[in-house]
Protein backbone atom coordinates (compact mmCIF):
# COMPACT_ATOMS: atom_id res chain seq x y z
CA UNK A 1 0.00 0.00 0.00
CA UNK A 2 1.55 3.68 -0.98
CA UNK A 3 1.65 6.00 1.58
CA UNK A 4 -0.11 9.22 0.74
CA UNK A 5 2.47 12.67 0.09
CA UNK A 6 3.41 13.95 3.58
CA UNK A 7 2.11 17.45 2.80
CA UNK A 8 -1.59 15.90 2.79
CA UNK A 9 -1.31 15.87 6.88
CA UNK A 10 2.09 18.07 7.42
CA UNK A 11 1.26 21.70 7.64
CA UNK A 12 -2.73 20.93 8.49
CA UNK A 13 -4.21 20.94 11.88
CA UNK A 14 -4.34 18.49 14.10
CA UNK A 15 -7.79 16.68 14.05
CA UNK A 16 -9.88 15.95 17.02
CA UNK A 17 -11.12 12.12 17.87
CA UNK A 18 -8.01 10.23 17.10
CA UNK A 19 -8.22 8.47 20.62
CA UNK A 20 -8.44 4.97 21.99
CA UNK A 21 -11.44 4.71 25.02
CA UNK A 22 -12.11 1.37 26.64
CA UNK A 23 -15.94 3.07 26.19
CA UNK A 24 -17.37 1.65 23.06
CA UNK A 25 -18.97 4.88 22.19
CA UNK A 26 -15.73 7.17 22.58
CA UNK A 27 -13.36 4.58 21.05
CA UNK A 28 -13.09 6.40 17.80
CA UNK A 29 -10.23 4.40 16.49
CA UNK A 30 -10.51 0.72 16.56
CA UNK A 31 -6.40 0.02 15.92
CA UNK A 32 -3.25 1.93 16.29
CA UNK A 33 -0.60 1.40 13.97
CA UNK A 34 2.89 -0.26 15.45
CA UNK A 35 5.54 2.61 16.15
CA UNK A 36 8.20 2.71 13.46
CA UNK A 37 10.64 4.04 15.41
CA UNK A 38 12.71 1.52 17.24
CA UNK A 39 14.97 3.26 19.58
CA UNK A 40 14.89 6.83 20.74
CA UNK A 41 18.57 6.93 22.43
CA UNK A 42 21.59 5.93 20.54
CA UNK A 43 25.18 6.31 21.30
CA UNK A 44 26.80 6.34 24.84
CA UNK A 45 24.54 7.41 27.50
CA UNK A 46 27.27 6.64 30.50
CA UNK A 47 29.55 8.92 28.83
CA UNK A 48 27.31 12.16 28.79
CA UNK A 49 26.45 11.42 32.38
CA UNK A 50 29.88 11.70 33.10
CA UNK A 51 30.21 15.11 31.42
CA UNK A 52 32.49 13.75 28.49
CA UNK A 53 30.21 15.27 25.55
CA UNK A 54 30.08 18.71 26.58
CA UNK A 55 29.57 20.56 23.52
CA UNK A 56 25.29 20.00 22.52
CA UNK A 57 23.47 19.93 19.50
CA UNK A 58 19.71 20.62 18.97
CA UNK A 59 17.39 20.47 16.02
CA UNK A 60 15.06 22.63 16.56
CA UNK A 61 11.41 23.31 14.86
CA UNK A 62 10.87 26.27 13.51
CA UNK A 63 7.01 26.21 12.49
CA UNK A 64 4.26 24.06 13.82
CA UNK A 65 3.77 20.35 11.91
CA UNK A 66 2.89 17.04 12.17
CA UNK A 67 6.54 14.55 11.29
CA UNK A 68 5.11 10.96 10.34
CA UNK A 69 7.02 8.49 12.87
CA UNK A 70 8.33 6.53 8.94
CA UNK A 71 10.19 10.33 8.66
CA UNK A 72 11.36 10.26 12.21
CA UNK A 73 12.85 6.88 11.57
CA UNK A 74 14.25 7.34 8.01
CA UNK A 75 16.52 10.43 9.46
CA UNK A 76 17.33 8.22 12.74
CA UNK A 77 19.04 5.41 10.46
CA UNK A 78 20.95 7.76 8.74
CA UNK A 79 22.27 9.96 11.16
CA UNK A 80 22.95 6.73 13.70
CA UNK A 81 24.60 5.06 10.83
CA UNK A 82 27.02 8.34 9.63
CA UNK A 83 27.69 8.57 13.47
CA UNK A 84 28.85 5.07 14.54
CA UNK A 85 31.37 5.04 11.17
CA UNK A 86 32.16 8.51 11.83
CA UNK A 87 32.35 8.90 15.47
CA UNK A 88 32.67 5.41 16.53
CA UNK A 89 30.62 5.59 20.23
CA UNK A 90 32.09 9.01 20.93
CA UNK A 91 28.13 10.32 21.04
CA UNK A 92 24.64 10.51 22.22
CA UNK A 93 21.91 10.79 19.99
CA UNK A 94 18.60 11.15 20.79
CA UNK A 95 14.99 11.13 18.77
CA UNK A 96 12.59 13.82 21.05
CA UNK A 97 9.05 13.69 19.91
CA UNK A 98 6.98 10.88 20.15
CA UNK A 99 4.78 9.74 17.99
CA UNK A 100 1.11 9.33 19.48
CA UNK A 101 -1.23 11.01 16.78
CA UNK A 102 -3.20 8.62 14.92
CA UNK A 103 -3.45 9.96 10.99
CA UNK A 104 -6.46 8.41 8.85
CA UNK A 105 -7.27 8.35 5.18
CA UNK A 106 -11.07 7.91 3.67
CA UNK A 107 -10.24 5.73 0.76
CA UNK A 108 -11.83 6.77 -2.22
CA UNK A 109 -11.82 4.21 -5.46
CA UNK A 110 -11.74 5.53 -8.96
CA UNK A 111 -12.74 3.75 -12.22
CA UNK A 112 -15.25 1.68 -13.50
CA UNK A 113 -17.21 0.54 -10.87
CA UNK A 114 -16.34 2.47 -7.72
CA UNK A 115 -19.41 4.14 -7.47
CA UNK A 116 -20.83 1.16 -5.97
CA UNK A 117 -18.60 0.45 -3.36
CA UNK A 118 -18.16 3.99 -1.94
CA UNK A 119 -20.05 5.66 0.69
CA UNK A 120 -18.71 9.11 -0.06
CA UNK A 121 -18.69 11.67 2.70
CA UNK A 122 -21.04 9.32 5.15
CA UNK A 123 -18.97 7.50 7.94
CA UNK A 124 -15.84 9.36 6.56
CA UNK A 125 -13.74 9.56 9.42
CA UNK A 126 -11.05 7.40 7.76
CA UNK A 127 -9.02 4.84 8.85
CA UNK A 128 -5.83 4.81 10.56
CA UNK A 129 -2.86 4.43 8.17
CA UNK A 130 -0.02 5.59 10.25
CA UNK A 131 1.29 7.77 13.36
CA UNK A 132 2.93 11.47 13.59
CA UNK A 133 4.72 13.56 16.31
CA UNK A 134 2.61 17.15 16.00
CA UNK A 135 5.45 19.59 16.93
CA UNK A 136 5.18 23.20 17.86
CA UNK A 137 7.40 26.12 16.81
CA UNK A 138 10.55 25.69 19.23
CA UNK A 139 10.14 22.12 19.79
CA UNK A 140 13.14 19.68 19.91
CA UNK A 141 13.43 16.94 17.27
CA UNK A 142 16.74 15.62 17.56
CA UNK A 143 19.53 16.04 20.23
CA UNK A 144 23.35 15.43 20.37
CA UNK A 145 26.01 15.34 22.79
CA UNK A 146 29.78 15.05 21.44
CA UNK A 147 33.23 15.53 23.04
CA UNK A 148 34.78 18.13 20.40
CA UNK A 149 34.24 20.74 17.65
CA UNK A 150 35.26 17.82 14.82
CA UNK A 151 32.03 16.03 15.64
CA UNK A 152 29.92 19.39 15.81
CA UNK A 153 31.09 19.79 12.23
CA UNK A 154 30.47 16.52 11.00
CA UNK A 155 26.81 16.14 12.80
CA UNK A 156 26.39 19.93 10.93
CA UNK A 157 27.10 17.75 8.20
CA UNK A 158 24.84 14.94 8.66
CA UNK A 159 21.93 17.53 9.23
CA UNK A 160 22.27 19.07 5.99
CA UNK A 161 21.68 16.06 4.73
CA UNK A 162 18.65 14.80 6.85
CA UNK A 163 16.65 18.67 6.68
CA UNK A 164 14.85 17.32 3.00
CA UNK A 165 13.54 14.41 4.66
CA UNK A 166 11.35 16.48 7.17
CA UNK A 167 8.47 18.73 6.48
CA UNK A 168 8.88 21.51 8.13
CA UNK A 169 11.50 24.54 8.66
CA UNK A 170 14.43 23.91 10.95
CA UNK A 171 17.75 25.30 12.80
CA UNK A 172 19.92 24.15 14.82
CA UNK A 173 21.09 25.46 18.42
CA UNK A 174 24.32 24.84 19.74
CA UNK A 175 25.73 25.58 23.03
CA UNK A 176 28.57 24.26 25.81
CA UNK A 177 27.91 23.06 29.10
CA UNK A 178 28.99 25.56 31.40
CA UNK A 179 29.62 23.20 34.92
CA UNK A 180 32.27 21.36 32.18
CA UNK A 181 33.78 24.66 31.43
CA UNK A 182 33.56 25.87 34.74
CA UNK A 183 35.27 23.04 36.38
CA UNK A 184 38.77 23.67 37.64
CA UNK A 185 41.06 21.48 39.24
CA UNK A 186 41.85 20.76 42.86
CA UNK A 187 45.47 22.14 42.74
CA UNK A 188 44.87 25.84 40.79
CA UNK A 189 42.32 26.28 43.94
CA UNK A 190 44.69 26.50 47.05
Amino acid sequence: MALRKASAYSKKPVVPFTRISKQKGKAYIKTVPPQNIVKFTMGSEQLYRAGKFPHELTLVADETAQIRHNALEACRQYINKRLDTDLAGQYLFRVVPFPHHVQRENKMLTGAGADRMQSGMQLSFGKPMGKAAIVKKGTRVFFFAVPNEKAISIIRDVLSKVKPKLPCRTKVLYQVKKSVLLRIPAAQTA
